[in-house]
């Protein structure tokens, strides 16, 4: 633990200035903060985080878990994406109030919509317990090792001071080679505010998602509620509008190349330090299976939704959600290649082994790359399988995906008897409701009839069912879909009706029961235990392959992946250059979106008030120079989780509402290439310029603290 806490210091430690990396708020001094004022930064690194005093970290909370969001006015007014938001958005739309199609304004606040479930999350503070996690650990064998882990990481949890609205939560870094704790504080009232209309936020939708130039108003507004105390509590029609410890200017002064930027927020996950070998697969076996998995599925989704306007609504989200991922494993496919990630890591670990010999290492670490290599080349047909799986069943075919759940009931009858069956049933039973709202039989069958040819066809033989051998995959989709009662609510209300043996032999007689229960048994019984034994021993040696790392290379700084903690990224404004004679200028402007205009198109099309505006050039105190910027790229590190973090300028004012990365550089999760990987934002005056020209909604405006750092006083 001791050369832990020494390597703690030299992770801030940098020789040149060095824009990728994620890092740990709380451990900014020194030279990251040297280096930050280097880029131009004018803050401090307790401006940014601070424990004793409000600081930027108190304006930023996770939304919901999987976005980050900002606090853009003391009354609580949240800032997030419209892509983060767009759940809520589509949960109060229906044909007769299209909030999807026409946006949404509240303006006065009790026009706020409420949102079940939704939450966003502060961090108060963090604090390593490396100790006390590792405690009683050290000469234990790796099953026990990661039990003993979770007994102390839960021990710690209830026993460290915390308000009784507060949580403990403590997560791993550098491959479980340290732990941090954060105490958080969860507000559970957090309602819809303002929202464009999709044309707007967004506009390009899948052509244009993780491509520059981009010309996307991605953004939705909220706001959260507390008690009458300030604090976290259910919703109710007395909470007040949250006060906050901290909420951000806006600069109305918008942003140049070369500018310094800083996005603060909650990046979801990377994998930077992977082997060669692991790289290999991901390129040439593991994406490519599942770009094609969803590209079957989403074929079929936009044949329905182009020709039934019902249909899109209810898919809206689904598609987005499923087109996101396929089209970043495309690019983040190609970005590897491209950059030559394989090369370069193969490079890299020859010369790790060179400093193993150097340092005397050998026997503590000189079998790490070749053990990496035996055991990446056995579990590849494991996680191949249990990708074809998981993209099958769990994800993108919802009748499956309804069948697994009952597959599982069936399992807990058999683990944990009857009580918790009926438990199980009943909490089933009442929480389909949502789910057959939005879903659709004749749209599922052809995606089953697509994706279940694949899994026949192409996951690995030996773990392929034998009921799915030589399938007429069109035939069993009608077969399944005409006698299965999981297509509607009433008929699985049926199945699961009546006492525990009836209700299993009624599963047991349903075709789409019948066909998911075959696929899992083979899954959970020849597959998913050997994915989890091998995996465990790359854990293993990931853990230990980063600790020689950061023993071995004391002179660099090492950035912890992301795990959807808050981080910060600094770097600046700036274009690139994807390929030879292309260069891309790092801002767009409301000409590009007019540019792009395909009247009618659900990707492409302009709402006539915006034409309005543009004709007329009426951008009020947002535009600049007669033309209304839109997005800007920058050279941040930025993943999934960073959707909805604010981009700061160097006094911390927002300038920009982070939503993407470009296409080529969408392997910054894997592999960082400072060339090529640029974060987009929206700029904020084309959000202020949205709300206030565009909506109406100068109620919010009027809540807001808008300011012109630049300017000389």
């Amino acid at each position: 633990m001791k050369f832990l806490r020494v390597l703690l210091l030299l992770f801030v430690v940098s020789t040149q200035a060095q824009q990728g990396g994620m890092w740990i708020p709380s451990l900014l001094k020194g030279m990251n903060e040297k280096e930050m004022k280097s880029l131009g930064m004018k803050m401090s690194a307790s401006d940014i985080y601070d424990v004793n005093k409000s600081s930027l970290k108190d304006a930023v909370p996770h939304f919901n878990g999987g976005c980050t969001s900002e606090v853009i006015s003391p009354k609580g007014l949240l800032l997030t994406n419209h892509h983060c938001g767009f759940d809520e958005i589509q949960s109060h739309s229906s044909l007769e109030n299209d909030y999807i199609t026409d946006g949404f304004w509240a303006l006065k606040m009790e026009d706020e919509l409420p949102n079940k479930d939704l939450v966003v999350t502060f961090i108060v503070k963090i604090e390593d317990v490396t100790t006390q996690v590792l405690e009683g650990t050290q000469e234990l064998l790796e099953a026990d090792k990661q039990k003993k882990i979770q007994q102390n990481i839960s021990s710690l949890s209830n026993s460290l001071p915390k308000e009784s609205w507060q949580e403990n939560k403590i997560r791993t870094f550098y491959d479980g080679n340290q732990y941090m704790l954060f105490l958080t504080e969860t507000y559970k009232d957090v309602r819809l505010v303002g929202a464009p209309p999709s044309s707007v936020g967004k506009f390009g939708s899948d052509t244009d998602n993780w491509v520059w130039p981009r010309h996307t108003g991605d953004f939705s507004l909220f706001r959260i509620y507390a008690d009458k105390n300030n604090r976290p509590a259910e919703y109710s029609k007395d909470n007040v509008p949250y006060t906050p410890k901290h909420f951000l200017p806006i600069s109305l002064d918008g942003v140049s190349e070369d500018d310094f930027t800083l996005v603060f927020g909650y990046p979801g996950r990377t994998t930077e330090y992977l082997p060669a070998v692991a790289i290999d697969q991901i390129v040439k076996e593991l994406n490519p299976a599942k770009v094609e998995i969803r590209d079957r599925a989403l074929k079929v989704a936009d044949g329905f939704m182009r020709k039934d306007k019902a249909i899109k609504i209810q898919y809206a989200s689904k598609y987005a959600s499923i087109a996101n991922y396929w089209k970043k494993w495309m690019g983040e496919t190609q970005g590897l290649i491209k950059s030559n990630a394989v090369a370069v890591k193969k490079q890299q670990e020859k010369e790790f082994q060179e400093k193993v010999v150097k340092a005397g290492k050998q026997a503590e670490y000189g079998n790490l790359l070749a053990d990496f290599e035996k055991n990446y080349t056995e579990i590849l047909p494991y996680s191949l399988s249990r990708d074809y799986f998981t993209e099958t069943v769990l994800r993108n075919t919802e009748m499956l995906g309804l069948a697994y759940k009952m597959y599982q009931l069936e399992q807990i009858y058999n683990l944990r008897g009857e009580q918790s069956f009926n438990d199980r049933r009943n909490n089933l039973v009442d929480g389909l409701g949502a789910f057959y709202k939005d879903f659709n039989a004749k749209v599922d069958e052809k995606v089953f009839e697509q994706l279940i040819d694949l899994y026949a066809t192409k996951s690995p033989k030996q773990f392929l069912p034998q009921s799915l051998n030589n399938i007429d995959a069109s035939k069993l989709a009608t077969e399944v879909y005409g006698q299965s009662r999981l297509t509607t609510y009433d008929g699985v209300k049926e199945l699961l009706k009546g006492d525990t043996k009836t209700v299993l032999a009624n599963l047991n007689n349903d075709k789409g029961f019948q066909v998911v229960k075959a696929m899992a048994d083979v899954f959970l019984k020849d597959v998913n235990p050997k994915y989890e034994e091998i995996n465990m021993k790359i854990t293993a040696l990931q853990r230990t392959y980063m600790k020689a790392q950061l023993e071995l290379n004391k002179d660099s700084r090492i950035f912890p992946d992301a795990n959807s903690t808050l981080r910060v990224t600094y770097g600046k404004v700036k274009g690139y250059e994807p390929k030879d004679a292309t260069l891309y200028t790092p801002v767009t402007y409301l000409d590009g979106v007019m540019e792009k205009y395909i009247p009618g198109d659900y990707e492409f099309d302009v709402p006539a008030k915006l034409i309005d505006l543009y004709k007329t050039k009426d951008y009020g105190q947002y535009g600049e120079k007669g033309k209304m910027p839109v997005n800007f790229i920058g050279t941040n590190h930025t993943t999934g989780g960073n959707s909805g973090s604010p981009a700061l300028d160097a006094k911390g004012n927002l300038i920009g509402l982070n939503f993407d990365r470009v296409w080529e550089g969408t392997m910054s999760d894997i592999y960082y290439d400072p060339s090529i990987c640029r974060n987009i934002m929206v700029d904020m005056r084309y959000v202020l310029f949205i709300i206030d020209k565009y909506a109406g909604a100068k109620n919010l405006i009027d809540e807001m603290k808008l300011v012109h750092p630049k300017k000389k006083k």
